[in-house]
């Protein structure tokens, strides 16, 4: 923690002085943000490359027919790589007695997965029910904590979310065996528990995340929660369950029929027995579920070796390579974890982190950085080289680990990383672009005084502005596809306010930080306000109303509309929502990497809560939505 902070404090000054106010830098936090622009990267330079498949469906002695493919030639896997091969290819077969060479039959196997750890459980509710990180660990905070199920007192239904560890309880695993032999009997019941391994960089403080109970069905109690808990307490309780199950069996058959040098196959298979698959039905890494029996690919059971088939038809089928897809937030935690960078408490923070401070978008569940996202990556790798590393990062890991277990003194691991990133933060001082300084020349001509337009780096990444600001101040925007177009100024909005020093009908504008309200003579009256968020100042007779304001600094406050006559101020984010302790007037939410709490404003107050953040934004909607001008 101390190492973090270390890291954080020091770099997120630096970019502040380069780049703009509010940005943050972290020793996971800009690994996870270096993948995704590297992966944004590999899909900017990839160039699709053409094959071709050809698909033929067949008939046997017997229905149904089924579908055969070229598989080989000679004996090696077959590349067709244009139209004219592949239509060479498909002649030589349309001309051809189709007779079988070889069946093969397998029995497959398939194990059940682990218990839920944190990672592999934000994966899942991920790929399943389309949960970001910090929801899920919101839905589970509540499940762990307790709830009324009609028990009486509130249970916690769930162990610990918050761990790295697949282990069980003696006490739990006999319960879940239990249930299991009188559920479905003793052929899905194993001979013994199965026993998970746990890596070796594992903690191992808390238990794997299962169910406190095994028998408290998901059914028995689903009408005291809500269709949220219910899902994720549902996906926890099947998965534990299936742990203990004995394997699926599936029968995998292998028909190959040769063609001259080529090879075609059809193959199929049949669930034998389903085993924990009763229970858990898995997802596959592209989120589509494993299938238990794959009826469309069900071969006639007559087929025999010499057998000769019919062709039906025969199709010729384009393809292009695809790059590498964009993470989702469940593949980027998968990743941070393999590569044994960060720790389960920190993945939804940091998913968090990174989307909060606009390096990157979530589009269509997957995350695309931003111009601003991929400017921070390459000014931390140019001048950090050796601290931003994913190598670096988990051999860091490694060494805290160490640490931990006593076999580390910490000040020797600290020591170990702060002498060549002082020596590394002293020359990016000196040497680091100073992006708010930087002008690139344009042809661009300014319309309104004749000047040249030059671009620049902003809020939203890059702009075209006059080079003759402050005088003139027009810009246009950049398009993602390098096109030039006029930045559309939303109209004033009318507001029932009078300005206070001459009386002319109040606006609301939207300026460079958001929506504030000016007066309708602005510029040449300059009395602004700024927009309330809808939570009254708590000071005793002031009657004035919370606003978000910015420092000097650039940070965002919370203070009385009525400063100076009041100087009440918050620094978190207000929530209308009364202390449940002691009935202070509203709470403050803070965003941490080990999660979201609800505090009491009132200093005096020790009151503090973990939250699910998507239920609370709808009590913080107002204040979310107003900025200050």
């Amino acid at each position: 923690r101390v190492l973090d902070r270390l890291m954080g404090y020091k770099l997120s000054p630096l970019l502040w002085e380069k780049v703009r106010r509010g940005l943050s830098a972290g020793r996971v936090q800009s690994v996870a943000l270096r993948l995704i622009v590297e992966r944004e990267r590999e899909i900017q330079a990839f160039n699709p490359v053409e094959y071709w498949s050809i698909i033929g469906t067949v008939e046997g002695k017997s229905p149904p027919p089924f579908e055969i493919k070229v598989f080989q030639h000679k004996g090696k896997k077959a590349e067709i790589g244009s139209g004219d091969q592949a239509e060479k290819i498909a002649k030589i077969i349309e001309a051809a007695d189709l007779v079988i060479s070889k069946i093969e039959k397998k029995e497959r196997r398939r194990n059940p997965s682990a218990p839920f750890i944190t990672s592999t459980l934000q994966q899942e509710a991920s790929s399943k029910m389309r949960y970001s990180a910090k929801r899920t660990m919101g839905i589970a905070q509540k499940l762990y904590e307790g709830m009324d199920v009609g028990e009486g007192d509130p249970v916690g239904l769930i162990t610990y979310m918050r761990t790295d560890s697949n282990r069980v309880s003696d006490e739990a695993v006999l319960e879940v065996r239990s249930y299991i032999k009188d559920s479905f009997g003793n052929d899905y019941l194993p001979k013994d528990p199965i026993k998970y391994k746990t890596k070796k960089s594992a903690q191992d403080a808390h238990e794997a995340i299962r169910p406190t109970s095994a028998l408290r069905s998901p059914e028995s109690i689903k009408p005291k929660l809500s269709k949220d808990e219910f899902a994720l307490y549902e996906l926890i309780w099947k998965r534990f369950v299936s742990s203990q199950m004995t394997q699926a069996v599936l029968d995998n058959t292998a028909v190959d029929v040769q063609v001259d040098d080529y090879t075609l196959r059809a193959s199929g298979s049949i669930l034998k027995f389903d085993g924990f698959l009763k229970v858990y039905e898995e997802i596959r890494d592209n989120g589509a579920p494993e299938p238990k029996d794959e009826k469309d690919k069900r071969l006639p059971p007559d087929l025999k070796e010499n057998d000769k088939l019919k062709l039906l038809s025969l199709e010729r089928k384009q393809h292009f390579t695809q790059p590498p897809p964009r993470f989702s937030e469940a593949m980027l935690i998968r990743e941070l974890e393999e590569k044994g960078i960060g720790r389960p408490s920190t993945y939804a923070g940091i998913m968090g982190v990174i989307q909060e401070r606009e390096y990157c978008d979530s589009v269509d569940r997957r995350l695309t950085p931003s111009e601003l996202g991929m400017l921070v990556t390459d000014l931390l790798v140019e001048n950090f080289p050796d601290i931003v590393n994913v190598e670096f990062t988990a051999q860091m890991e490694q060494e805290l680990d160490q640490v931990e277990e006593g076999k580390k003194e910490w000040t020797a691991a600290l020591d170990d990383f702060y002498k060549p990133f002082q020596a590394a933060l002293e020359q990016a001082q000196v040497n680091m672009r100073n992006v708010k300084t930087e002008v690139e020349k344009t042809d661009h001509v300014c319309e309104k005084c004749g000047k040249e337009m030059v671009i620049k780096f902003g809020r939203f990444g890059k702009f075209l502005a006059c080079s003759g600001y402050p005088e003139c101040k027009n810009t246009k925007q950049i398009e993602k596809d390098g096109t030039v177009s006029k930045v559309e100024q939303p109209p004033d909005e009318p507001t029932d306010l009078k300005c206070e020093k001459c009386g002319t009908p109040m606006v609301i504008k939207t300026g460079r930080f958001g929506r504030f309200i000016a007066c309708g003579n602005y510029p040449e009256c300059k009395t602004t306000k700024a927009i309330g968020i809808g939570i009254k100042c708590p000071r005793p007779g002031c009657g004035g109303e919370l606003t978000k304001k910015r420092s000097r600094r650039g940070k965002f406050f919370y203070g009385c509309d009525k400063y100076p006559d009041c100087d009440f101020a918050v620094w978190s984010e207000p929530v209308d929502k009364p202390c449940p302790q002691c009935e202070y007037t509203f709470l403050t939410k803070k965003v941490l990497k080990s999660g979201t709490f609800l505090s009491c404003a009132n200093k005096e107050c020790d009151y503090k809560k973990e939250i699910d953040e998507t239920e609370e934004a709808a009590q913080s909607e107002k204040s979310q939505s107003s900025a200050e001008g």
